[in-house]
């Protein structure tokens, strides 16, 4: 028998077909990656007799989550300082904490925001921080998939400037490409309100010289658009794009706050969105236009932001409100209908990170990156649309079992690559170490 061939059968595959999202069948696993999905067996495909064979019966298999946009080590802020304004939040609340940050408490923020995100079923993440090379390390432990950068603030003098350029610069050197090719990375300066623009165009040049994509925080809030105008004498869209970061592959988070104009820019230079609804909200940051812009061919993902901020790292959760805010904004019911946000969380979310030939999806020759979720539970009956029960009942709490790269991470709702109970502990000492500061 070989080893790394397995099956499951008697499952339901949200193969998110237009015509059949869902299929009651069977998939094929070898190795790292997913030979075949569909509803029999086809009588060309060689299956030793001994195979390994799972019963899927009672679980809807879906492509792992993808969480575009977020800051891992933030989970040790959750709570504190909730139900403030942006600006305030961040300059009085998390700058003054996370300026205490150390390695160890990178180290032990992500991993509880990556155990949160396993068990949740999430499978790949990106992350925009400091001391990344702790968020690599974890992401190697862990087994989860992740796009990784050194988000880098550019309020400081030429000197720092530089020296955080630089730690970015040899962060993609170290670890693109690593963790049997889990991690891949971007360049990422911070914020058009945070950096200034020759900061940014170094990050530009960099992001040439290693042919990378970028990301950046963008249109947040509508003050921020404001001070860019008032600064730069240009919107935060066509600033980024004077300043060439658009010849990039590019990600952006939020774009709540977009014009017309901006939205058909964006869609010219491909530039992919990544929607945070739950963290905008939150905020009151405001609402994408997530319709608008998926009608002008705008890439659009999702991103829970980091757990200070959201306050969970809930992808079906995610799934959900941008689902139902874009009906209740637009007052069009059809405006993200429930498989649609499915593919925002899944098959975009690839895409805007530039893995949509890696994962994403069920299908022949993807990684073999996917969840089990457990529907034989009272609020996923009766068996109508499958793809509406998950998106508009489910929770991360209804996430089984999880599949990284052909390896299960999580069985039965237990983490099998983290020890959970010392996360929790480390995580709460952290948070009381910084408050002792």
């Amino acid at each position: 028998m070989k080893k790394n061939l397995w099956i499951i059968k008697n499952g339901y595959f949200a193969v998110m077909n237009a015509d059949k999202p869902v299929i009651h069948g069977v998939m094929v696993i070898e190795g790292d990656q997913i030979r075949y999905v569909g509803e029999q067996l086809p009588s060309d495909l060689v299956i030793p007799e001994d195979v390994e064979v799972m019963d899927g019966k009672g679980l809807l298999f879906l492509p792992g989550l993808m969480n575009t946009h977020g800051h891992a080590a933030m989970s040790l802020l959750r709570g504190h300082g909730d139900d403030l304004a942006l600006q305030v939040w961040l300059q009085e609340k998390m700058w003054p904490m996370e300026g205490k940050f150390t390695s160890k408490d990178v180290y032990w923020g992500t991993s509880l925001s990556v155990l949160e995100m396993l068990k949740g079923g999430t499978t790949t993440f990106l992350d925009m921080y400091d001391h990344m090379d702790q968020v690599a390390k974890v992401t190697d432990e862990s087994g989860i998939r992740a796009v990784l950068m050194r988000g880098a603030i550019g309020l400081c003098p030429e000197d720092v400037q530089l020296a955080k350029l630089a730690e970015a610069v040899q962060f993609t050197k170290d670890w693109h490409g690593k963790a049997d090719g889990r991690i891949t990375t971007m360049m990422s300066p911070h914020a058009p309100y945070t950096c200034p623009p020759a900061f940014i165009e170094k990050f530009v040049q960099a992001a040439h010289d290693l042919d990378l994509p970028m990301h950046t925080h963008m249109s947040e809030t509508a003050a921020e658009v404001q001070q860019n105008v008032n600064e730069y004498g240009l919107r935060p869209v066509a600033h980024l794009e004077k300043l060439g970061v658009f010849t990039r592959p590019t990600l952006v988070a939020h774009a709540v706050h977009l014009t017309d104009d901006e939205i058909e820019t964006l869609a010219r230079y491909n530039v992919s969105v990544s929607h945070n609804p739950g963290s905008n909200l939150k905020l009151a940051s405001g609402v994408a236009r997530v319709p608008d812009l998926l009608k002008a061919g705008v890439t659009v993902s999702l991103g829970t932001d980091g757990a200070a901020s959201n306050n969970n790292l809930d992808m079906l959760e995610e799934m959900r409100l941008a689902a139902l805010i874009h009906k209740g904004v637009s007052g069009d019911p059809t405006a993200v209908p429930a498989l649609e946000a499915l593919r925002l969380g899944t098959e975009y979310g690839a895409k805007s990170i530039g893995l949509e030939n890696v994962t994403g999806l069920l299908r022949a020759g993807m990684k073999a990156d996917f969840i089990a979720v457990n529907i034989d539970q009272p609020h996923y009956k009766p068996h109508t649309d499958l793809i509406s029960h998950v998106i508009y009942s489910g929770a991360a709490q209804d996430v089984w079992h999880v599949w990284v790269d052909g390896k299960q991470v999580v069985k039965n709702r237990e983490c099998l690559t983290l020890d959970e109970e010392k996360i929790m502990r480390e995580a709460q000492a952290c948070f009381d170490g910084l408050l002792a500061r």
